[in-house]
């Protein structure tokens, strides 16, 4: 490939280039996002979790597939797990944005509980894989096959949850309500913005892959490990839309939004360990990483037990005028990037 021929300084140049098209074009998706979820009434929540997790997240399955096709085992696995941790960091710059309350009190839904408990679920997985005997199943190991049935399982349980929920949030002056806008003269139904959503996808989808070619280059030529440009960098990279999309969201009042999108594109980031499997075409993948990529795995099931914590507690309002939630979040991700840091 003509990446391999590119000096250090190109390839420094093309990841911030392409880390900065990955930024505008989640900024574009936030808006195509929010505005389906009024179109088609299946309200905020959901659709953060489902449509803008999955897009936001194309990316980074790039990323993972590419990586696992080129035998680079550590980055695939690293690259998804390691951006799990990066976005729920980012739900506490979120609440450092909104301003009114705390961030989990104003978006109480239950639907982000849910698929909080989802995630903490399927985060369990390629843990148990990696403790498992090293079986496949068509070059893949069992629990590859067991994640997307369960992610599927769960959204459908998720329409339920939304159409007919068991609890209630208490509703107080601070919280958030997901009432759809008004619809402009000018709307056209949902179509046309399906289309431009999922044009501005694909735009993802090869800033990803070109992500991924300029991360393996930059490990060997830097002399860094595969985990550490996996969780340090180019998760951090293809998780940019997140971050833009929730502070986004944020401004725009769509609490509920920004809130789903970070726990349902870490939800369906999981699955890129699926498709990494089938792409790694040496054996089970999860038998092909080390105890440093499963360092992120822990750190990612750390961080979203607290965060489901807040979401439950929905303390009103807490040191900095953010939640302890968020205070522990973004000290829980400092410290482990500390930690990779001086490991690797």
């Amino acid at each position: 490939m003509w990446f391999d021929a590119l000096p250090l300084p190109a390839l420094i140049a093309g990841f911030l280039i392409v880390a900065g098209v990955i930024a505008v074009v989640g900024v574009q998706l936030t808006g195509k996002a929010d505005q389906l979820a009024d179109e088609t009434g299946i309200g905020e929540a959901i659709t953060g979790a489902v449509l803008l997790g999955m897009a936001t997240s194309l990316s980074g399955t790039v990323v993972s597939v590419t990586a696992a096709l080129d035998g680079e085992a550590s980055l695939a696995f690293s690259n998804a797990v390691g951006g799990i941790a990066a976005q729920t960091a980012f739900l506490a710059l979120a609440d450092m944005v909104y301003r009114k309350a705390n961030l989990e009190h104003a978006s109480a839904d239950l639907a982000n509980l849910y698929q909080a408990s989802l995630l903490t679920l399927m985060l369990g997985l390629p843990l148990a894989a990696f403790t498992m005997p090293e079986v496949s199943m068509l070059g893949m190991h069992p629990v590859s096959f067991v994640l997307p049935v369960i992610y599927v399982a769960g959204v459908r349980i998720a329409a339920r949850v939304r159409a007919a929920p068991m609890w209630h949030p208490v509703q107080t002056l601070y919280t958030r309500a997901d009432r759809p806008d008004e619809a402009p003269e000018h709307a056209r139904g949902p179509i046309p913005l399906l289309v431009r959503f999922a044009l501005l996808a694909c735009v993802l989808g090869l800033a990803g892959w070109m992500m991924s070619k300029i991360g393996v280059q930059l490990s060997a030529r830097l002399g860094i490990s595969a985990t550490v440009v996996g969780a340090l960098m180019t998760a951090v990279a293809t998780s940019l839309p997140e971050l833009i999309t929730t502070l986004a969201a944020v401004r725009r009042g769509a609490v509920q939004l920004a809130v789903g999108g970070i726990i349902g594109g870490n939800t369906f980031d999981v699955l890129f360990l699926t498709a990494a499997d089938a792409g790694y075409r040496e054996g089970s993948i999860y038998h092909a990483i080390t105890t440093a990529d499963l360092f992120w795995i822990a750190v990612g099931l750390v961080m979203t037990s607290v965060l489901l914590i807040g979401l439950i507690v929905r303390e009103r309002d807490g040191p900095g005028r953010i939640g302890l939630e968020s205070t522990a979040l973004l000290l829980i991700y400092g410290g482990a990037v500390t930690v990779q840091a001086l490991a690797g």
